[in-house]
């Protein structure tokens, strides 16, 4: 049988002008109008240096076994240069699933727009001053297998968010989050005005004209006690 070690050619992909729109909106900004969840867990954090601010590109999704990078390679040689490689590692810490070469190849050679690991890399003096965005959970001179089995452009599980080929990855230095390919559209005019209203609330926190009334109507719809005395023990 050919479930946990198959590779699908091909996948539903977003619209680029969608893609384009989330490259001006920070990560927090769009993981609040998600409720604030789909973002992943921030063990898994980037390590590289790059010249743009904000990630985003489509999910081309990795399962591999732990610390087997043999799908990693496969994945590459797919990749096109709005792909955001993204690994599933069964949350193995041991192993380093790619080094140097790998992301040099995938910066200079297929210029994806980045990659995404969940466990350690190597060589990370050299990947901290590359420009291709690279998120990982750290680092280890511990170097992977090529062996297989593993499985591409299936639905993984990464940082606690499960993600599906031809989702959008977006990152920046806070971290990163999942936006599901289905709901980009409508997430993107959500999280446009939100972003807007956001860069107004910062100025109105530096020049004293933050509006903080909420805090003493939420308080108060909580059942909190207010008391003006000290606490005494």
């Amino acid at each position: 049988m050919a479930i946990g070690n198959r590779v699908f050619l091909k996948r539903e992909m977003p619209d680029q002008a969608i893609i384009e729109g989330f490259k001006l909106i920070p990560a927090a900004n769009v993981c609040d109008c998600m409720n604030r969840v789909y973002a992943l867990n921030p063990e898994i954090k980037l390590m590289s240096s790059p010249t743009g601010e904000i990630m985003a590109g489509v999910a081309l999704t990795v399962k591999v076994r732990p610390g087997d990078n043999l799908m990693i390679h496969q994945a590459l040689e797919m990749a096109g240069e709005g792909d955001v490689i993204i690994v599933s590692n069964e949350g193995d810490r041991s192993r380093a699933l790619v080094g140097e070469i790998i992301v040099a190849y995938a910066q200079y050679t297929k210029k994806i727009s980045g990659l995404v690991f969940d466990g350690p890399i190597r060589d990370v003096d050299a990947i901290s001053k590359m420009e291709i965005p690279v998120y990982a959970t750290g680092s280890t001179p511990g170097g992977p297998f090529k062996e297989g089995p593993g499985e591409v452009n299936v639905p993984i599980a990464i940082g606690g968010v499960s993600v599906n080929p031809g989702d959008i990855i977006l990152g920046d230095k806070d971290g990163l989050v999942v936006i599901p390919r289905c709901d980009a559209h409508e997430l993107l005019e959500e999280a446009m005005i939100l972003s807007d209203s956001d860069s107004s609330k910062v100025e109105a926190a530096k020049n004293g004209t933050s509006n903080k009334k909420w805090v003493a109507e939420k308080l108060s719809d909580k059942d909190c006690k207010i008391i003006d005395d000290y606490y005494k023990y």
